[in-house]
């Protein structure tokens, strides 16, 4: 009998000395953090110890859950305190109630927004309870970014309520009839909805908007290996400088209605109850996004309310995108400023080489910036900012696929090299040289909007007038550069291989006669071909291009710009060094391929 009691009391004791142990740990540690009035001085080394000890506990109990609490409480600025056996993580603008259990288990969690009703939250319980306390924070992290509202009480309650009347009024909007693009219903919500994916209406979301996710039809394996990510806005109201005209009301008739383009009509701000107030509403890009200048600027004429550009750091767009895509690969960086190279793996066994010449892309047409918000005033303003922002993002997924975490296999040879160049604020080319060729091919890359990518072949004996049509429907599908020129590749291999006929003989007559205007980008860029192959001849220590040659893919590609985009945003930049590839090999053996 004294065994059997013993087996019983011993593991109770040692729970309750591991349980006090922790305890009184996390008191003192706690009493440190408080005791600490010197703001000059660095919390950051108590607070680790801290989320060190809550990572080690693994003792389950009442005290050491609501410590556990109590910490997160602290680290999102919320305040946190305990009354039968309830803990309650506070907010100027909402709070979350946690009902445990006296084993410590999470009963149930509830979030209560400013003067609302007790609202239970699932998912809160859930990650409680399966003591993921790091992703209830994150959660908890979004929410009071929600409601972290500055200013005085009457400040916050008025900025609160016109964000409340923004919300409804997107609802409204989210819900008027549109044209379906994409079979898929969740894909068409996000890239085709007026407002995106609207998140609002559960009191443990964030109020945030997706509005983009790159395509693929299931074979583009370079986006996936990117981890492509929706890409989100949360939608918030900060203060500013200048006072805006905000909305105390809906400005979206009921029942909502559709002017003759198809947008949304809206009631005059000065018809409905509205306030000047020193504040704007915020689209919080999650994750942020580079931005070109051009775009930058449309963004701003659409609200009238400028993007701050004083943190801007302005960069070449394929740098920023690279960095946000292999940010862990910083020593690449560092080796390839000014020209960036990479080695892009192909099913098959096929690989790929993509150079971005640093000279044609920093210039400041073609530079970019990270952008993490966007203000704006009207919910009118959110469906053509989407759109913009949109387009954006579709132009950074192309250049992303360039881009890949795969590095070469041992022994492997890249015999398809392609140089990527822009063209203006919406277009840009990809110079190669076609399967048994001596003339270089370029394709124009255009994306006039953001459900539109066209595709221009130009040289490379491109006699079919459908291959634009074949190309833009490929590169719709599988948004990405690399399979693009694959699938070009291989059907120019067909042509080439095809036996020719008597119409294609007339055909060639016909592109050699210099007074048949659909040859001339063709006859250009043979010239151009020509005196590459001249050029390549020379030594490497004193490798250059004749000017004639540079002048020759100049003339070629402007012609193709002028066909394809008239846009006046369309910026010059240094003429494009026509190198040969097999040079640029040379030197990329001297570097990091990804």
């Amino acid at each position: 009998m004294p065994v059997t009691m013993n087996r019983l009391i011993i593991p109770d004791l040692r729970l309750k000395f591991a349980e006090k142990t922790w305890a009184d740990t996390f008191q003192l540690v706690r009493r440190c953090m408080e005791k600490s009035r010197d703001e000059s001085s660095s919390r950051e080394p108590l607070e680790r110890s801290l989320e060190k000890l809550q990572e080690e506990s693994n003792v389950c109990t009442i005290n050491t859950t609501k410590l556990r609490l109590e910490i997160i409480a602290k680290q999102q600025g919320m305040s946190f305190h305990f009354a039968e056996a309830t803990c309650y993580l506070s907010a100027d603008l909402f709070y979350v109630e946690v009902l445990l259990l006296p084993c410590g288990e999470v009963e149930e969690v509830k979030v209560v927004p400013h003067g609302e009703s007790p609202v239970p939250s699932e998912s809160l319980l859930q990650l409680l309870r399966s003591k993921n306390f790091a992703a209830f924070s994150l959660k908890l992290q979004g929410l009071f970014a929600q409601y972290n509202i500055p200013g005085d009480n009457e400040m916050k309650l008025k900025l609160l309520a016109s964000l409340q009347c923004l919300g409804k009024d997107l609802r409204k909007i989210s819900h008027l009839p549109r044209e379906q693009k994409y079979s898929d219903p969740e894909m068409d919500l996000i890239n085709n909805g007026r407002i995106g994916d609207l998140i609002m209406g559960k009191e443990d979301c964030p109020f945030t908007i997706r509005f983009f996710i790159p395509l693929t039809n299931g074979t583009n394996t370079l986006v996936s290996d990117l981890n492509p990510v929706v890409q989100a806005a949360q939608v918030t109201v900060v203060v500013s400088d200048v006072t805006h005209k905000l909305q105390m009301a809906s400005v979206v008739p009921q029942p909502p209605q559709l002017d003759p383009q198809g947008y949304p009509v809206f009631v005059p701000l000065n018809e409905v109850p509205n306030e000047m107030l020193p504040a704007c509403f915020l689209l919080k890009l999650q994750p942020a996004m580079p931005v070109m200048p051009s775009f930058v600027k449309k963004l701003s004429q659409i609200t009238d309310v400028t993007v701050a550009d004083v943190d801007l750091q302005w960069a070449p767009l394929p740098t920023l995108l690279m960095r946000d895509s292999l940010s862990a690969n910083s020593s690449w960086e560092m080796t390839c400023e000014s020209e960036m190279i990479f080695t892009v793996p192909l099913p098959g066994g096929v690989m790929h080489s993509y150079i971005f010449p640093g000279a044609a892309w920093d210039v400041p047409a073609h530079r970019g910036a990270v952008v993490d918000s966007v203000p704006f005033t009207h919910p009118g303003h959110v469906p053509a900012l989407l759109e913009l922002l949109r387009h954006q993002c579709t132009i950074n997924t192309l250049l992303r696929s360039c881009f890949t975490f795969h590095c070469a296999s041992p022994g492997s040879v890249c015999g398809l090299h392609f140089e990527v160049l822009p063209e203006s604020d919406s277009s840009f080319s990809v110079t190669f040289q076609p399967p048994d060729a001596d003339s270089l091919g370029v394709l124009l890359v255009n994306v006039p909007k953001p459900h539109q990518i066209t595709c221009s072949l130009f040289g490379a004996n491109a006699r079919d007038p459908s291959i634009n049509e074949y190309l833009s429907s490929v590169i719709m599908s599988c948004m990405s550069i690399p399979e693009t020129m694959r699938m070009l590749y291989n059907k120019l291999e067909d042509i080439t291989s095809a036996p020719l006929s008597s119409s294609c003989s007339a055909t060639t007559e016909a592109e050699n006669d210099h007074s048949a205007p659909s040859s001339t980008a063709v006859a250009t860029t043979s010239r151009a071909s020509a005196t590459f192959s001249q050029s390549a001849a020379m030594p490497k220590d004193g490798f250059s291009v004749s000017d004639s040659a540079r002048s020759a893919m100049t003339v070629a590609k402007s012609e193709s710009i002028l066909e394809i985009n008239q846009s006046p945003s369309a910026s010059s930049y240094p003429p494009p060094l026509v190198d040969t590839f097999q040079h640029k090999v040379g030197n990329s053996q001297q570097a990091q391929l990804i």
